[in-house]
This record gives C-alpha cells, sequence and structure tokens, in this order.
C-alpha cells in the first residue's frame, strides 16, 4: 500500500476480499485524521446514511425493473452506481463501529436467524 497525501494508505484496484473490519479500521483512521470523530455520533451517521440511501435510490427511480448485471448501463452508469454502493457502505460500517457493533458477526447471525424464520419448503 502507498500513502496518499490525504493520508490514508492507499490500494490499487485489484481483486481481493476486502474485510469488514479492514473497511471499519480505514474509516476510523480517516475521521481521526480530519478530526471529524467528534461530529461521527450514531445519530450523524445515521441521517447521513439515510441521505446517501436517497442518493442511490436516485440511481434507479426513473428506470423501472433491471437486468441482473445491468448488461444495458453505460461504464459511466455502472461507475456512479458503485460510488453510491460504496458511500451507504461506507456510512453503515462506520455507523456499526461507532456503537461498538461487529457488524460482519452481526450479519452472519443474522442470516442463521432468517434461515430458521424462512425454512425451505420441500
Amino acid at each position: 500500500m502507498d500513502q496518499c497525501s490525504n493520508g490514508v494508505a492507499a490500494t490499487t484496484h485489484s481483486h481481493r476480499d476486502v474485510s469488514l473490519q479492514e473497511i471499519s479500521r480505514r474509516l476510523a483512521e480517516f475521521a481521526e485524521i480530519r478530526g471529524w470523530d467528534q461530529y461521527h455520533s450514531p445519530r450523524n451517521l445515521l441521517l447521513a446514511l439515510v441521505g446517501e440511501v436517497g442518493e442511490l435510490s436516485e440511481i434507479f427511480q426513473w428506470k423501472g425493473e433491471v437486468e441482473k448485471g445491468l448488461p444495458n448501463w453505460s461504464r459511466d452508469d455502472k461507475e456512479h452506481l458503485e460510488e453510491e454502493l460504496s458511500d451507504v457502505l461506507l456510512y453503515l460500517v462506520r455507523l456499526a463501529d461507532v456503537c461498538g457493533l461487529d457488524l460482519g458477526q452481526a450479519a452472519l447471525t443474522k442470516i442463521v436467524k432468517n434461515a430458521q424464520k424462512y425454512p425451505v419448503q420441500k
């Protein structure tokens, strides 16, 4: 990893699995370097997350149903979608971290609960 001018280690676009812990650590570092921790209350992060979900929704607002894989979308449209999805993920991970929750473990636990709640029909 290289150090960017913004004080956060940069990575190239590689196809490796990235853990939620790594994202959480990088976000905490990003906020700390900039003095943003004082603004990252659960409430503020939730409101920012809701705003980003709204921006994500706007991308799909007038498109109707969209095919899986987005075969008819331009590269620019897909890049815009990636950016908005990333914003949602980043705020969600930061919110969980600030609340002291292990989002990855919580998600795995929720999958198990959902499997029990919605058993496979035979």
